[in-house]
């Protein structure tokens, strides 16, 4: 059998309304991408993009879209989102646009790019802090978010360690 390869395109959704991308959902996103793909190519476009088109993730609070489709054809995808101008759910359009951030060959490429993205994100907000109270709440905030990480990983790793000693 062959296997048929993929891209995945990592896109962030912008609007000026943020309240917008939580009335989103992955049709939505699907339906305007490949209307998007018709308007650019026709149907021969939206014909070869639609083959295996998925929304893989979408994430509403950060506007995160994961968009999957065959190597062959991901260019014609890419080259549509620009055109994307509106979302359209439950027959309200909301006005935004998608930024692509990476084309990768894998979703775990794709998720170390965002890991990488969003800390450069974070740091840009640390930098355009204006007051030093909201510097140390945005410091305050990170160190714990990271805490609770380190505690859980450290947390589900002994208790493995207490499994294995148990049923040795």
């Amino acid at each position: 059998m062959v296997r048929f390869k993929h891209r995945y395109l990592l896109c962030e959704i912008v609007s000026e309304d943020p309240r917008c991308r939580q009335c989103i959902d992955e049709r939505a996103v699907g339906a305007a991408a490949k209307e998007a793909v018709a308007r650019t190519h026709g149907d021969y476009g939206l014909a070869c993009c639609s083959i295996s088109f998925t929304v893989k993730y979408l994430n509403a609070y950060t506007g995160i879209v994961l968009l999957r489709c065959r190597k062959d054809f991901y260019r014609l995808l890419w080259s549509a989102l620009p055109f994307i101008t509106y979302l359209e759910n439950r027959n309200q359009r909301y006005s935004c646009f998608f930024n692509t951030l990476h084309v990768g060959g894998t979703i775990r490429t794709c998720q170390k790019f965002l890991v990488q993205y969003n800390r450069k994100q974070l740091l840009l907000l640390l930098h355009n802090c204006t007051s030093e109270e909201e510097r140390q709440s945005i410091q305050k905030s990170l160190l714990s978010c990271c805490l609770k990480e380190v505690e859980e990983e450290q947390s589900q790793s002994g208790d493995e360690e207490d499994d294995c000693a148990e049923t040795d």
